[in-house]
């Protein structure tokens, strides 16, 4: 593929992530994509022969995209790994800015609306969401080392809890069309995580 084509490919995909999360995925036509895109209908089935095809595309682009942008952000060089597991809870609270659409998940909101009309398109934006809440397991898992922690839960149930509130928070924020609700649960979260490793309950529990 020419540096062209892969150029008005990558413009496809981040229009449709754009367009769905602020549409959804039912509501969003080939030509809105293209029009988002500013590229014609033919170089879209140039790239892709469904719309579906471009939501599969799309859900591997929003994982890479997201994938590196947290892998990249600065509170991966803090030594302890609580410290980074809270500095990505804040992070992910920063990042609640601007419409609705901005800061939504494109693999949350989708899966949502498409969990029994498409599965292949439910069952891609599932493994996004789990391929990033596995980057957090290795993090809880050193501090449980670190701060002592034995529980009945494991270190993957509690990486998925974080995306469970967060995604959570993000319909919170829809439904009220007021992201502070979502701040406010992130909030939440922050101190939900402090407690399990830090609260004098944990101290005793480790002693």
């Amino acid at each position: 593929m020419t540096d062209a084509g892969h150029e008005s490919r990558r413009k496809l995909l981040d229009a449709a992530l754009n367009v769905v999360r602020a549409r959804g995925y039912t509501a969003t036509r080939v030509e809105d994509i293209c029009s988002a895109a500013r590229l014609t209908k033919g170089s879209f089935f140039h790239h892709f022969k469904t719309k579906e095809e471009l939501a599969l595309a799309a859900a591997e682009r929003w994982g890479a995209v997201t994938g590196a942008l947290f892998a990249a952000a600065p509170y991966r060089q803090l030594s302890d790994p609580l410290e980074r597991l809270l500095a990505y809870v804040d992070l992910r609270k920063a990042l609640i800015r601007g419409e609705l659409a901005e800061f939504t998940c494109f693999a949350g909101t989708t899966t949502q609306e498409v969990h029994q009309t498409h599965p292949a398109i439910r069952d891609a934006c599932g493994a996004t969401i789990r391929q990033h809440s596995g980057t957090l397991e290795a993090d809880i898992a050193a501090a449980m080392r670190q701060y002592g922690v034995g529980a009945s839960w494991t270190v993957e149930s509690l990486a998925l809890h974080t995306q469970a509130v967060i995604q959570g928070a993000f319909v919170l924020a829809k439904a009220t069309q007021d992201p502070a609700i979502a701040i406010a649960s992130l909030d939440h979260l922050r101190r939900y995580l402090e407690l399990l490793f830090r609260s004098p309950q944990a101290q005793e529990e480790r002693t």
